[in-house]
């Protein structure tokens, strides 16, 4: 695949076009300047399928309220059993307006305040705004870092839920931001804790598509034959995949009935949101028509983590990259370069970058960095040779 040609057919100028990434960077880093490397969405235009479907719904010039057509179930669930060999149905499904107000609607829904929530950083930021925003107590356990490699400590983790009494686990699966793709080993041992203890489990499994390599993402909903279903609210959507974050469109999908009606209790009394038209429109265009497209952003991808990670290799050795397992987002251990309190300041002011930082995903996460990989390549180029000139300075090793 000639990467170059990709970038220059298929990658835009966003700048100017009302982005968060692009021109938000004043109000979030307080320099309008930098290079955006952060927020999880692409440079890469959208499916043509999504395209077409879109202009073809914005020229029959309505925009009343929608309704979920067959069709659009039909093509979800088509992906969803093709690549990941999951059954849903209708009965199984919510809308909603992104998988962060749903982790939000989870929280207040399945608990109460005071109660305990668990989560295993560093993760996703949102994860600890859903729980203290709401009024329950966070429990944070911090998942062990081999060399870059992320486990989960099983007795680290049952220890916090017994003394906390939790009452429900927030999973990332494909976990954000350090890059792992659970083993179905792992997800059956992580239930098999949740259920003795009668936790309630909310997966997000909204990187499902991104998995890389020999790594096979399993979706909870599979473990063990669907053994862990009555415990289970699920999240996912393609905005991801196919890069339609602006389209605010979202599934909840759970299979238990007693925890759907708790679901739409709490839905009901804050006010049920509408479908997105244009998100339905939109997604379902690309369920139907985005594979090949997708096939091609995964490649990019790999491209550009293999040039990041060679370039770390040969120039600073030192630097620990994270095992591209999925995801398309990498994370970065800065710490034998540069003391990591100094990190956020080092590489906005003299790297002029702007980057997720590892203390927003963590209360120890200070001296990494998270990139996005999916991006121009240019970007990636010009993010690397900035790290790679300026940690050298300061290092003294030009």
């Amino acid at each position: 695949m000639d990467f170059e040609k990709y970038c220059r057919e298929n990658c835009v100028e966003r700048k100017g076009t009302g982005t968060l990434k692009w021109d938000s960077l004043e109000e979030i880093f307080g320099d309008a300047d930098l290079l955006p490397m952060w927020v999880a969405d692409m440079e890469i235009r959208c499916p043509q399928s999504v395209l077409d479907a879109m202009a073809k719904r914005v020229s029959h010039g309505v925009f009343g309220y929608g309704k979920v057509e067959d069709s659009y179930y039909e093509a979800f669930f088509a992906w969803q059993k093709k690549h990941h060999n999951m059954d849903i149905a209708k009965e199984n499904v919510r809308f909603a307006t992104g998988v962060v107000g749903s982790l939000y609607a989870a929280v207040r829904a399945y608990t109460k305040e005071e109660e305990s929530v668990i989560i295993c950083s560093p993760v996703y930021y949102p994860f600890y705004d859903a729980v203290l925003n709401s009024g329950r107590k966070l429990v944070t356990v911090e998942l062990d870092n081999n060399d870059g490699y992320y486990t989960l400590d099983y007795e680290k983790f049952e220890k916090e839920i017994e003394d906390n009494d939790v009452k429900l686990f927030i999973l990332c699966s494909p976990h954000n931001p350090v890059c792992r793709v659970w083993t179905e080993e792992e997800l059956e041992k992580i239930f098999d804790i949740c259920r003795r203890h009668g936790v309630l489990v909310v997966s997000d499994e909204i990187h499902q598509d991104f998995v890389f390599g020999d790594n096979k993402f399993i979706s909870s909903s599979n473990l063990k034959g669907g053994a862990y279903k009555d415990m289970l609210i699920l999240l996912n959507s393609g905005s991801k995949t196919f890069n339609l974050a602006g389209l605010i469109h979202s599934h909840v999908i759970i299979y238990d009935e007693k925890l759907m009606e708790t679901y739409d209790k709490y839905i009901q009394s804050i006010g049920s949101p509408e479908a997105n038209v244009m998100g339905l429109v939109g997604m379902e265009a690309a369920y139907r028509g985005g594979e090949e497209w997708f096939e091609d952003v995964k490649a990019l991808i790999c491209h550009n983590y293999d040039y990041m990670k060679g370039e770390f290799a040969r120039e600073l050795p030192k630097i620990v990259v994270t095992p591209l397992e999925g995801t398309y987002l990498s994370w970065i251990d800065l710490r034998a370069y540069i003391d990591g309190t100094k990190v956020e300041e080092f590489v906005q002011k003299k790297c002029r970058l702007a980057c997720d930082v590892g203390e927003w995903f963590s209360y120890t996460g200070h001296g990494f960095i998270r990139i996005n990989l999916a991006t121009d390549t240019k970007y990636i180029k010009t993010a690397v040779e900035s790290l790679i000139k300026n940690l050298k300075e300061l290092n003294g090793l030009d």
